[in-house]
């Protein structure tokens, strides 16, 4: 019988974690555990997980697809449509630790592949959109399978469970990573189940999330038009893929993709001097029904670092941290102490203001927006 959730609701439910350093120095995983494991009681047992940056070195140039099977029937009629499309390198299953707290798990496995370069050029399609059309049509179209990661160098690892359970589970301690984000859930409005566990990731993008998204619908509807295929019954979904639409297919950047995201209120926008102004009229016009309502704290992982954002009313929480070359981001300042006991900055961003994190070598990319943004990146 599929676990739903109680009849307590807690509205400000499910807790976030982030760990970033922005040297590329890689760290195992025992520290996003300990720290998402403080917040326990944030969550209720119906979904947990964690994405890791810089995991797969040996594998850095492929893709990496993780995959939920229902089955060994359903694995080996998706391996061919999985042959058929891509040049496997390597695969496995995902190593797991048969623990008492999560049961039911379903048949995990991952691929290193490459897109084939016939089909490639056939399509006349970048590897990139060739690989989001491939896993829009598995998670849409083929009964009892789920790709839950996709990126270059990274992964997700999530499932039904409390979150240092879920870690335990696929052995992270094992894995080291330059940036690692983890999600508690304690699901108010959709299934508690494996593919609907955070994080939520698109080739190497990556979301967790607190809070719900009002604005699904309109959101859903939008993306629809550009290929988007929104089927895994948890609002969270679409954030993956409206970044994805802006950074990656609209080429913007970040400060213009969180404007879009979290734009200010009118009244704010009227005291803005004139050339910012019309900047931030035209995002809001353009990117109008991309715009997210509702109560939110989101941490997204990219391979260029790490972004954190809450709504304009800062209805969920969310608190930042710096020590060295760690940026820290998560729901709860005991989070971030148990990992980091005494940061060299602490701070609460404000709504609407993002904390964005980039590794070195991609500062030249971005340039910070505001204050927030700034401590982030030269601490």
């Amino acid at each position: 019988m599929l676990q739903r959730e109680g009849v307590v609701r807690i509205p400000s439910g499910c807790s976030i974690s982030g760990i970033m350093n922005k040297k590329g120095k890689r760290i195992n995983g025992q520290d996003i555990i300990k720290s998402i494991a403080v917040m326990h009681d944030r969550s209720n047992g119906l979904g947990g997980g964690f994405a890791g940056y810089g995991i797969y070195p040996e594998f850095k140039e492929d893709f990496a697809f993780h995959f939920f099977y229902d089955d060994m029937t359903v694995k080996k009629t998706t391996e061919e449509l999985i042959n058929k499309h891509f040049t496997v390198v390597y695969d496995e299953p995902i190593p797991v630790k048969e623990i008492r707290a999560i049961k039911d798990a379903p048949v995990i496995w991952r691929y290193f592949v490459q897109p084939k370069a016939r089909l490639l050029m056939q399509m006349g399609l970048p590897e990139d959109e060739y690989v989001v059309r491939f896993v829009m049509k598995v998670n849409s179209e083929v009964d009892g399978a789920y790709i839950f990661s996709s990126g270059k160098n990274m992964g997700a690892f999530k499932g039904v469970g409390f979150p240092e359970d879920i870690g335990e589970f696929f052995r992270l301690d094992e894995y080291k990573a330059w940036l690692w984000t983890a999600h508690g859930r304690f699901p108010t409005n959709t299934p508690g189940w494996w593919g609907g566990a955070h994080p939520f990731t698109l080739l190497d993008c990556s979301v967790v999330h607190n809070g719900e998204i009002s604005s699904y619908d309109a959101n859903r509807r939008f993306l629809e038009m550009y290929g988007y295929k929104c089927s895994l019954m948890t609002d969270t979904e679409v954030m993956a893929y409206i970044i994805d639409f802006l950074m990656r297919k609209q080429g913007l950047p970040l400060d213009v993709i969180v404007t879009a995201m979290a734009s200010p209120f009118w009244s704010e926008i009227e005291r803005m001097e004139p050339n910012k102004r019309e900047t931030v009229k035209a995002i809001r016009a353009v990117y109008a029904s991309l715009l997210v309502n509702g109560p939110f704290s989101i941490l997204v992982g990219t391979s260029q670092g790490m972004i954190a954002l809450n709504d304009r009313i800062k209805l969920r929480p969310s608190i930042a941290a710096t020590k060295g070359d760690f940026l820290y981001v998560a729901s709860e300042e005991a989070a971030i102490r148990e990992v980091c006991a005494k940061p060299d900055t602490l701070w609460a961003p404000r709504g609407g203001e993002p904390v964005i994190g980039l590794l070195e070598n991609a500062l030249n990319q971005y340039s910070p927006v505001n204050k927030e943004e700034k401590i982030a990146i030269n601490s």
